[in-house]
């Protein structure tokens, strides 16, 4: 994507990742998942068939995984809570119906006993089919309840054998939950159909892909998400725009997550005081293909619908994130009672988009949101171009007139002295 206007975008305060939740409409930041809780990750392991090739590091898939995995589980720091999850661990059968449920909590996520892991896994054998969708669910379930960050890291040698359980559904459907749950996918030795599917599960949830074809780097890339997850980390409120700004949820300051659908509209509200400053800052992840030219719309407006200011950012071709950011300083107010020096605002803040698809693309759930607010104190220095009312636009067209104004008397008078000597001579 456009990737030196995003990161600039992304300074004014988006955080990266894109979880997404379903909580009241009028949540709050200070209603948010607090990090007190141990963070949670589940390693979800690929034991079908298939893991039984020997092209890693000239032994098979499976020896790899055990071996990156007993690396893995001496390394978790110790308030990390580990579970591991099996897919295709159990039946060697050909009845499908049986192979797609074939998937088992091999370790309870929980306070790790290294020793009782690590026999767990020795345990494994390459054995039936790869339920990559119905392994992610019920992952999901293994790290159910509480606010602590959660992780699902994925690691398979091909694509899933269950449909039409499309796993990327599932992923997106996991993310629109609202659990605040990432899903991180490994591929070990993948082709093409495996890196396209494995991609999206982690694009789906703000996880990431990586490709494997050694020993080292599979232990050295899963314990790295393994740590990320320690890590404190700011969940994002779920809340939920509406149509119009009336009746639109109150936002105080903080980090927030919605969903929304192609070409959609959704607004949301925020009180700004006299003397304050608004900074809002909005990124839509594309999740899914998505057609050519697309852009991302902030406006901030007035109850009245008059446009105080805008933020916007168009793209052409396949991205991960489109963002955008808007300031509105708010003048303060002298010489009146402290009454009135308190009056507040409500600003209607509206996240709009221009994101198309295909027809064979699914448009449910939308598409990942991520809108950060702050207000500040407003600015007082003439340095800074705010304190102008350039947020407002207002000052920077009435410059661009009298300059413009200017500059035209100006080539006027001497385009007329040079035709006057030009005669003359």
């Amino acid at each position: 994507m456009i990737t030196t206007k995003r990161l600039a975008a992304g300074a004014c305060g988006l955080l990266a990742a894109l979880a997404v939740g379903l909580f009241p409409a009028s949540a709050t930041a200070a209603d948010g998942p607090t990090a007190n809780e141990p963070p949670k990750v589940d390693l979800v392991l690929d034991v079908s068939g298939s893991m039984r090739a020997t092209d890693i590091d000239g032994q098979s898939r499976m020896v790899a995984a055990k071996q990156a995995f007993n690396e893995v589980i001496d390394a978790v720091p110790d308030e990390v809570r580990l579970g591991i999850r099996t897919l295709g661990a159990t039946y060697p059968g050909e009845d499908k119906a049986l192979g797609c449920k074939d998937t088992k909590q091999l370790y309870p996520v929980g306070p790790l006993n290294r020793t009782e892991a690590k026999t767990a896994v020795a345990t494994l054998a390459p054995t039936g089919w790869t339920p990559i969708g119905p392994a992610l669910l019920a992952a999901a379930q293994d790290l159910d309840g509480g606010d602590a960050t959660k992780r699902i890291v994925l690691i398979t040698d091909g694509e899933d054998t269950c449909a039409p359980l499309d796993p990327c559904e599932v992923a997106r459907d996991i993310a629109a939950k609202g659990i605040h749950l990432v899903i991180d996918t490994l591929g070990l030795v993948p082709d093409a159909k495996t890196r396209a599917q494995l991609t999206c599960i982690a694009e789906a949830t703000g996880g990431t892909y990586t490709s494997v074809q050694h020993t080292a780097e599979l232990s050295g890339r899963v314990k790295q998400l393994v740590d990320r997850a320690a890590d404190p980390v700011v969940n994002p409120v779920a809340t939920e725009g509406a149509k119009q700004c009336a009746g639109a949820p109150q936002l105080k300051p903080g980090l927030y997550s919605d969903r929304e659908t192609f070409g959609e509209h959704r607004w949301y509200r925020v009180d700004v005081r006299p003397g304050q400053e608004l900074r809002a800052s909005v990124s839509i992840a594309a999740d899914r293909a998505v057609n050519n030219d697309y852009g991302v719309l902030l406006r901030a407006t007035t109850v009245h619908g008059r446009e105080i200011v805008r933020g916007s950012e168009a793209g052409d071709g396949r991205t991960d994130v489109l963002s955008t950011g808007l300031r509105y300083p708010k003048a303060g107010i002298d010489g009146v009672d402290e009454e009135a020096a308190e009056a507040t605002e409500t600003v209607c803040i509206q996240v709009s988009n221009s994101f198309s698809a295909p027809a064979s693309v699914k448009t449910t759930p939308g598409m990942p949101v991520e809108l950060t607010i702050d207000v500040v104190d407003g600015p007082d220095a003439a340095s800074d171009a705010a304190s102008f009312g350039l947020g407002r636009g207002w000052w920077l067209l009435a410059a661009l007139v009298l300059i413009g104004l200017a500059a035209g008397v100006v080539w006027g008078w001497i385009s007329r002295w040079r035709i006057s000597v030009w005669r003359t001579n």
